[in-house]
């Protein structure tokens, strides 16, 4: 129901935009995230957004990314800038179904310094 993309390998201060699309979700009205895990460490929220537009971002990513979505399309964000060495991971995103939690199947990011 989340289908994930846009990831890959960047250098040092270079960008990405990450990209959702969402099926089978009534997606204005529900919360989306973008978690990521790095190799060995547990996966973390980086960035959420409500059905309102209100976001809330991670203190590593603040002044470097956005999250924003495209509520025709169905479709979540995060423009990713300034990256860093320490951005490397697998980006998921996410949403909060009732009991359920759902997951995009992960995209790579690989920042070389």
């Amino acid at each position: 129901q989340l289908q994930a993309s846009g990831g890959g390998e960047v250098q040092s201060g270079g960008s990405l935009r990450l990209s959702c699309r969402a099926s089978g979700i009534n997606f204005s009205i529900n919360t989306f995230d973008w978690y990521r895990q790095a190799p060995a460490q547990e996966r973390v929220l980086v960035t959420s957004m409500t059905s309102d537009g209100r976001t809330t971002y991670a203190d590593s990513v603040k002044g470097r990314f956005t999250i924003s979505r495209d509520n025709i399309r169905r479709t979540l964000y995060l423009e990713m800038s300034s990256l860093k060495p320490e951005d490397t991971a697998v980006y998921y995103c996410h949403v909060v179904l009732g009991p359920r939690h759902y997951w995009g199947q992960g995209t790579q990011v690989t920042v070389s310094s």
